[in-house]
């Protein structure tokens, strides 16, 4: 038998009932790294990517994973968001 709620007794991937679980107030954290250079760095920066502004829009992708993280993420379950926030810190060779 497994320890893990989705897996079944042989093994096998399941889903899980959630009916019965009363609703709470939950907060997930990710964080990310991309070394991107000092070159490149620089241009987004300045706002120099022939794409436009790199941070908005990795904003705007990660605000909107999080929107659909149940349909992302096998066998979960789609959870309402109240806020969802998404923080880009440019480096010298690095966003995070």
């Amino acid at each position: 038998m497994s320890e893990f709620s989705h897996v079944d007794e042989d093994g096998k991937l399941k889903m899980v009932d959630v009916s019965p679980k009363k609703p709470q107030q939950r907060r997930a954290i990710a964080t990310g790294s991309i070394m991107v250079g000092a070159e490149v760095a620089g241009m987004i920066r300045d706002n120099k990517m022939k794409k436009g502004d790199v941070l908005t829009t990795a904003r705007i992708a990660g605000i909107q994973a999080a929107k659909r993280t149940s349909e992302l993420i096998p066998l979960c379950h789609p959870l309402p968001l109240d806020w969802i926030d998404v923080t880009t810190v440019l480096g010298e060779e690095d966003v995070t």
